[in-house]
């Protein structure tokens, strides 16, 4: 049977999973819906065990022709479980966009508060992981008894492998000193657990272990949106990776530490550092709501399917230049997402509706890659990805703000990217950054 190295992508709207053969050849590929649980308030939050039952049920459909040698799973950052010694705390999954904890964090003292952008790189809200942690502890729960783990790393755990951190993904919980990589005393104090509730940390494409049914090589991927910028080979500092999927991430590797008050000044407008998948480098990383509002729009005139939007894209594409100068769309920054419409013209289309949406969109990114030429020269080059990147209306758009656009071919970087580092780590190769450009060089798209 083939020998397969799997990759998994457990996102904010489908957990994926493919099977790549000797060279990249993807030769399976399944998908779930992810089975949020949403509430009023724009909550939402997920059952551990139904999700580790819906990753188990995946890599059984991609590796039915083949036998695994390494899994990778990537995918949401913020968002994690309590792990204790006897199982896990009774408390579900929180989203990462999910606003509980933002109250409990802005109550906590303020010189705290002050120095969480310095030494984290993150803004002041209710996505870092700290801040849910925060709101688990006011529900009751006792944090000291446990550990806490991200997605990707608590799913594999759940199939076997060791409980510990991956780099990137720590560098999104709050918890983690960008200056020396190790947990910030001052964050698990307020929280009120010892040195070991952030485990041990690991980087992407090390061992976790082996899966207890199949025997295959686990590693945790990191953060999804890095993985996915590895996966179009954007590993050098002066390349932009733009992944345009729920939410629209912006990704420019970094080979030095940002110093502590430069952190600060970016987290205060929106632009986080941290911790690269890549071993020893760091990332700049910025976002905005662009999929969801875009998604919103479609819902809004009614339209739920692949024809509707190819036909409304090409409606959209034939809008002469100012049509959608009458609407005034907000909603993109990462700290709103709540779509708003205002305009005093009538007879408004679903494709001038659209327009709006999208410029909006475009001038939030504009704003946020403002704010990452202040620190760092603009890329010379752009790579482009994500569902909503297959539409000719949005190509357009970014292809008119980004230097040196090139779209990715594939439709799955995160998951693909996972493989790689799965790859990686049952020992393909010596040097993970010669890995990654000879295998995206030569590997077919999906």
């Amino acid at each position: 049977m083939t020998d397969l190295h799997v990759g998994v992508d457990v996102g904010s709207t489908w957990v994926k999973a493919l099977a790549c053969a000797g060279g990249g050849t993807v030769v399976g590929h399944a998908r779930q819906a992810t089975p949020w649980q949403g509430s009023a308030g724009g909550r939402a939050e997920l059952d551990p065990h139904r999700l580790v039952g819906i990753v188990e049920a995946l890599l059984e459909q991609v590796v039915a022709d083949g036998t695994p040698v390494s899994i990778g799973i990537s995918g949401m950052a913020e968002a994690g479980v309590l792990v204790g010694p006897d199982g896990l705390a009774p408390v579900p999954i929180y989203a990462w966009f999910d606003p509980r904890g933002e109250e409990e964090l802005l109550a906590a003292p303020a010189a705290f508060r002050e120095e969480l952008p310095r030494r984290t790189g993150l803004t002041v809200s209710a996505l870092p992981s700290v801040a849910k942690l925060l709101h688990i502890r006011a529900q009751g729960v006792e944090l000291a008894g446990y550990r806490w783990l991200s997605v990707p790393e608590f799913l594999v755990h759940a199939l076997g492998g060791d409980v510990a951190a991956e780099t990137s993904l720590a560098s999104r919980t709050g918890l983690l000193d960008q200056d020396t990589a190790a947990a910030w005393p001052e964050a698990l104090d307020l929280l009120g657990v010892p040195a070991g509730f952030l485990p041990e940390i690991r980087s992407a494409g090390d061992s976790w272990g082996r899966h207890r049914r199949t025997g295959a090589v686990l590693t945790v991927a990191g953060h999804d949106h890095l993985v996915a910028s590895v996966a179009a080979g954007v590993v050098e500092e002066t390349q932009l990776y733009d992944s345009m999927g729920t939410a629209e991430a912006l990704v420019r590797p970094l080979r030095a530490t940002v110093p502590a008050a430069e952190r600060a000044r970016l987290a205060a407008e929106g632009v986080n550092v941290g911790r690269h998948v890549v071993p020893g480098s760091s990332v700049m990383l910025a976002g905005s709501k662009t999929g969801l509002l875009l998604r919103r729009v479609l819902q809004l005139v009614g339209i739920n399917d692949a024809d509707g939007r190819e036909q409304l894209d090409k409606l959209v594409c034939e809008l002469e230049p100012g049509a959608a100068d009458a609407v005034r769309v907000t909603g993109a920054r990462n700290d709103d997402g709540v779509l708003a419409i205002r305009t005093d013209a009538d007879g408004l289309s679903p494709a001038v509706l659209f327009a709006a949406t999208l410029a909006h969109a475009t001038d939030e990114v504009a704003r946020l890659l403002s704010l990452m030429h202040a620190s760092v020269a603009p890329p010379r080059a752009s790579v482009v990805s994500g569902g909503w990147s297959q539409m000719e209306s949005v190509r357009a758009a970014r292809s008119a703000l980004l230097p040196g656009v090139t779209f990715s071919a594939r439709t799955e970087d995160t998951a693909f990217g996972a493989a790689l580092f799965g790859a990686f780590a049952a020992g393909q190769a010596a040097d993970f950054i010669d890995f990654v450009r000879e295998t995206t060089r030569h590997s077919p798209p999906q």
